[in-house]
């Protein structure tokens, strides 16, 4: 960013915990409430146990944000911002952004984070992998100096965009999911590379070389094992994975009918040649991004939704 750089937003997702205090007002009725449950549905799950792993994880999550936020005293002011708020937050082109929680928290700020520096701390590395979270809680203090000092190596991860004829836009850092609200089938025109089709169908995923991997890659996984049961010889090592500034999109179960095709399956999107969809849904259509269904765009009957590379690009902060 051009913007001299003297603020830190520090994102943070409620946990698990937070959540069952929330429903439940108070521990104790949330322990009770999780014993009560695992004892009726006699399983082996012991629900007092759940619960203390949910308490455990809550303190790991606020003593790593805690001492995020101690470690950038002196260097540069902070706020926390929870995740629920980042779809009507307003970044700054002065701000940087820091991630304290899983890697998924990393997608959902990323696409509102347009560009801006974002650091990935992980907060508990024994629980989790942290594929995007490249540092601690004691070790963002250097990383935010030298994203202050202009130093800081980062890596680009190209965003999906899908923009609808009335001109609202989503981004998305993993993936894009087009489809209907519920479990019945999502009626629509795909055109792609110069064809069209009329589809009924689960919905549609268009996922970045990031998401490749992740929701994308099940679909890839169910026809390889698809294919195997009906006998054919399908070896599928790993799922195709788009190029840096491509996206791969495939059509989930396309229903093969009088009035709908099943030819328009899969493909690569480029800059300069998008995938178009025309919604044939009264209602219930939506497109939402990276998982988060709270936001999301109404795709219903007179909505065009053109979905391609997006022009921005998420600027995650690497180790130096």
């Amino acid at each position: 960013m051009s913007a001299r750089l003297e603020y830190a937003i520090v994102v943070k997702a409620k946990t698990r915990y937070e959540t069952l205090l929330e429903r439940f007002n108070t521990a104790g009725q949330a322990r009770f409430y999780l014993s009560r449950a695992s004892a009726n549905a006699g399983t082996a799950t012991d629900g007092a146990a759940e619960f203390e792993e949910y308490a455990q994880e809550h303190a790991r999550i606020a003593a790593a944000v805690a001492q995020v936020q101690r470690e950038l005293t002196g260097v540069v002011k902070s706020k926390i911002v929870e995740r629920a708020f980042l779809p009507s937050f307003l970044f700054a082109d002065n701000q940087l952004v820091i991630v304290v929680g899983q890697d998924g928290l990393v997608a959902n700020a990323a696409k509102y984070v347009r560009g801006r520096p974002l650091v990935a701390v992980n907060p508990d590395p024994d629980r989790y992998d942290g594929v995007l979270l490249p540092f601690r809680p004691d070790t963002c203090r250097a990383a935010v100096q030298r994203v202050l000092a202009g130093r800081a190596p980062t890596r680009t991860h190209q965003l999906a965009e899908a923009v609808l004829n009335d001109g609202q836009r989503l981004l998305a850092f993993n993936d894009l999911f087009v489809g209907a609200a519920s479990h019945v089938s999502a009626r629509y025109k795909i055109s792609f590379a110069g064809a069209q089709e009329e589809h009924s169908s689960s919905g549609i995923i268009v996922a970045t070389p990031a998401g490749s991997t992740g929701w994308l890659s099940s679909v890839f996984n169910m026809t390889a094992a698809v294919e195997a049961f009906s006998g054919g010889d399908v070896r599928l090592a790993a799922p195709p994975r788009p190029l840096d500034d491509e996206l791969l999109f495939v059509v989930r179960e396309p229903f093969l009918s009088r009035r709908t095709q099943c030819g328009l399956v899969a493909g690569r999107l480029r800059p300069g040649q998008p995938l178009q969809l025309e919604s044939l849904m009264p209602a219930g259509g939506v497109i939402f991004s990276d998982g988060v269904e709270s936001d999301f765009l109404g795709f219903n009957a007179g909505a065009v939704a053109t979905i391609g590379p997006a022009k921005e690009a998420a600027q995650l902060v690497q180790p130096g």
